[in-house]
């Protein structure tokens, strides 16, 4: 199987791996058999690139960071706990949370022991979903990264619960902003941008007052758009004014929003977002941000690239020392023509470079 845009699909292919609702549910199964209307479906909800079985690359295992079942649950549980919140806001009724820390502990003690039986520890969030609320999604995914952005980095095992949990809850104060303004497809106003921005310290407070979330998780929400040369919000903190976890948060947050399609814009490759966060020169920790392009797939498995060569192919396995020269199955010579497949491993083949791909999110 290899990533293809949904543009380009055809009545018949046939998909690789399942496409998500943004709750987690299969929308589309393996195998299904894709009619005119579906692939319209698929674009009417923001699905931009879908996996599609080819006999040239059936044999690839996309592997996931962190198992779908996994995943699932951890998005049911984000989208219940967010819906309860938005539910109460909408009726102007004041809610209590259920003891929200201990649920999304159990559940992040399992994450983890995904996390800590993994040979090589490199982040491929390879799931398709459809985009119609991507706000779930992205709370799962922001609590995968931070934690395994903590492991790297040595945190203990209650470190990384508590940055786990206070990543996926990050986002909770955007339950409490007008919805017209969280889905406006376009630019927000000066007015509305004012407002969202509100989300942090709603987010702070929500949690704080939580007995079973600890204050430091709590933090993650209010620090995640801080700055280390102050230009974030709400309190425009500088450098060790902000807390280890708002900078991870604050890290992890910007590149899955990066990499995440919008109504506004295309998602951004993983190579094309790292660089845009590298080029925010001082606000992001320097340390945290090496050790995280250490971890991440650049190149994922299945998506379709051209080299410096002219040829073109699928990238077959990932080389964990050289994340950005992976191992590439040539399928066209330089004029696109169909040749007999070979691969070529780009970590020896220093001469020969990845020229371009097409977008895999």
């Amino acid at each position: 199987m290899h990533i293809i845009q949904t543009s380009a699909l055809k009545p018949g292919d046939k998909l690789g791996k399942p496409v998500y609702t943004e709750t987690g549910q299969i929308l589309i199964n393996t195998n299904v058999e894709l009619t005119a209307s579906m692939i319209k479906r698929l674009r009417e909800l923001g699905v931009q690139t879908v996996y599609v079985a080819d006999p040239r690359t059936d044999d690839l295992v996309v592997d996931e960071t962190v198992s779908h079942e996994t995943r699932q649950r951890a998005t049911q549980i984000v989208f219940h706990t967010f819906s309860r919140m938005i539910e109460a806001r909408k009726w102007n009724r004041t809610l209590t949370l259920s003891k929200p820390g201990t649920e999304f502990r159990k559940m992040f003690e399992d994450i983890l022991h995904e996390l800590q039986g993994k040979k090589q520890l490199m982040l491929h969030l390879s799931g398709i979903y459809s985009s119609s609320n991507h706000l779930y999604v992205h709370s799962v995914n922001v609590g995968i990264y931070a934690t395994v952005l903590g492991m790297v980095i040595g945190l203990n095992r209650n470190q990384l619960i508590e940055l786990g949990v206070g990543a996926m809850l990050h986002d909770i104060g955007k339950t409490q902003i007008p919805p017209e303004i969280i889905e406006k497809p376009g630019k927000l106003t000066d007015a509305e941008f004012e407002q969202m921005k509100k989300h942090t310290t709603y987010g702070y407070e929500i949690l704080r007052e939580q007995p079973d979330i600890p204050l430091l998780a709590a933090h993650c929400a209010l620090q995640h758009h801080e700055r280390l040369d102050g230009s974030g919000y709400p309190r425009g903190l500088q450098e060790n004014e902000i807390h280890l976890y708002g900078k991870i948060v604050g890290l992890v947050d910007t590149y899955d929003a990066l990499i995440t399609n919008r109504p506004y814009r295309k998602a951004y490759l993983p190579h094309e977002a790292l660089d845009i966060i590298f080029a925010s020169v001082g606000k992001y920790d320097i340390g945290l941000m090496t050790a995280f392009r250490n971890h991440i797939v650049v190149y994922p498995v299945g998506m379709m690239v051209s080299l410096n060569t002219g040829e073109s192919g699928v990238v077959v396995d990932v080389n964990t020392k050289y994340p950005h020269r992976p191992i590439v199955r040539v399928l066209k010579n330089p004029q696109g023509e169909p040749i007999e497949p070979y691969e070529i491993d780009l970590s020896s083949r220093l001469s020969v470079m990845i020229a371009g791909c097409e977008n895999p999110f």
